[in-house]
């Protein structure tokens, strides 16, 4: 079984917990291969929609001729592990380590890799999951104000007590609001350049868009 990681840092593996998050968004790049050598761009890309498993990506030449095709790293019908590090998992702190790097050496799970980083824990150990639904290819600009709020966008009514509407996310470490948007897309363009890197939004790329429920 594959896992996927959501950002914690603005709560949205929270939110996927919560029923709050059912999109998400990543990154197409073309393989450095691909693109030094054989000279791939954005131009020769297209997007082709298949009977079952939603979007896949091909590599066409000038003639139309079809050179690859690049599938997404899930699938549609695929239940997927959410990553949280054993701590967040609610692990007893002095029960043995569920994946020591030493398998003669089994220490606690407090002292684990996984206890505080996500990113050492297994599939297997996560417990709680996804179901991938549908998968799409955009461009990361083409998103509508109603999947913004699929991505973790919440809205806010009387926003500073001014009576107006407003649209922000959360540092998840104090659940302040990292600013106040007048529309969800321009908080979503804040949210993924915090997530992704500074400069993701403009940049625009090709995006797997992923649409999921909340499996267990």
């Amino acid at each position: 079984m594959k896992k996927i990681m959501f950002n914690d840092k603005y709560g949205l593996t929270q939110a996927v917990l919560d029923g709050r998050k059912t999109m998400t968004r990543r990154a197409f790049y073309i393989p450095d291969k691909l693109a030094l050598t054989y000279y791939v761009e954005t131009d020769n890309l297209v997007i082709c929609e298949t009977q079952h498993n939603g979007d896949v990506i091909e590599w066409r030449d000038s003639n139309d001729n079809v050179h690859m095709t690049f599938q997404p790293n899930y699938e549609v019908g695929e239940v997927v592990a959410i990553a949280q590090s054993y701590k967040d998992s609610g692990y007893d702190a002095d029960s043995l380590d569920r994946h020591p790097k030493d398998l003669s050496v089994r220490g606690l799970m407090k002292d684990s890799a996984g206890w505080n980083n996500k990113m050492f824990v297994k599939s297997y150990a996560c417990k709680h999951h996804i179901k991938i639904t549908n998968v799409k290819v955009k461009r990361l600009q083409d998103i509508l104000d109603e999947d913004c709020i699929k991505e973790g966008v919440y809205r806010l009514d009387s926003a500073n007590g001014s009576g107006g509407i407003a649209y922000s996310f959360a540092n998840a470490s104090d659940k302040k609001h990292i600013g106040l948007y007048d529309t969800p897309r321009e908080a979503f363009a804040a949210l993924i350049n915090k997530v992704s890197g500074r400069g993701t939004w403009e940049r625009n790329p090709f995006v797997w868009v992923y649409e999921f429920k909340l499996f267990d």
